[in-house]
């Protein structure tokens, strides 16, 4: 591949990726995708104390459809269960199929939570960040993710090229979903616009609005 299509999608990684934090809470809230290890990451702050209790959110997404034929939180669950969690402290949410369904569905089902952290995967951070004051303006929330590096530690289910598709289409939804309610507003820096139109140019185009 290009150095410079690895060079700007990396740009996009660590900048999406910045501002993870953990403390302790009441919950680690698990949003679920195709990256498994964001359950081993939350099987890793349990055993922290971190929190009492793990939530496991999600149904299926644009990936996980096509891998998956329950939906991904009951394969999350098989997975901290097999890590060693106590069942009896796993609560699951399986109707989400998106970050704003993440949420909301989590705040239905214990709506007495106030402080939590939500893990996803590293790219995912800042449209979790954005999402959580719209969709549960009561919650402190902190927003956190496995060490995982690119290109080098990607998850082999979507690649390398999958996820260059997958980071265009947040910095599209970061650009549009705020005038739709979905999320807060945030300013990309000038090097991130040029990243982003650099790698729409070079064919990255399927995750975008449509």
């Amino acid at each position: 591949m290009h150095s410079q299509t690895i060079e700007m999608a990396t740009r996009l990684w660590e900048y999406m990726a910045a501002g993870r934090e953990h403390a302790p809470c009441e919950a680690i809230v698990v949003c679920c995708s195709y990256d498994l290890r964001v359950a081993d990451y939350a099987c890793e702050l349990f055993r922290r104390g971190i929190a009492p209790q793990l939530i496991i959110t999600g149904n299926t997404g644009n990936w996980t459809k096509h891998l998956w034929s329950i939906p991904e939180a009951e394969v999350f669950r098989e997975r901290v269960i097999a890590n060693g969690v106590d069942p009896a402290a796993i609560r699951l949410e399986t109707e989400a199929t998106n970050f704003g369904e993440n949420i909301s569905c989590v705040r239905r089902l214990v709506p007495e939570l106030r402080r939590a952290v939500f893990l996803t995967k590293p790219n995912s951070v800042l449209r979790v960040q954005l999402t959580l004051p719209v969709q549960w303006p009561e919650m402190q929330g902190m927003v956190d993710a496995p060490a995982i590096r690119f290109p080098d530690e990607v998850s082999n289910v979507v690649g390398i090229l999958g996820v260059i598709d997958e980071m265009v289409g947040d910095v599209d939804r970061i650009l549009r979903y705020p005038q739709h309610g979905y999320q807060t507003a945030h300013n990309l820096p000038a090097e991130i616009i040029a990243a982003w139109e650099y790698l729409k140019s070079q064919g990255f185009t399927n995750h975008l609005v449509r």
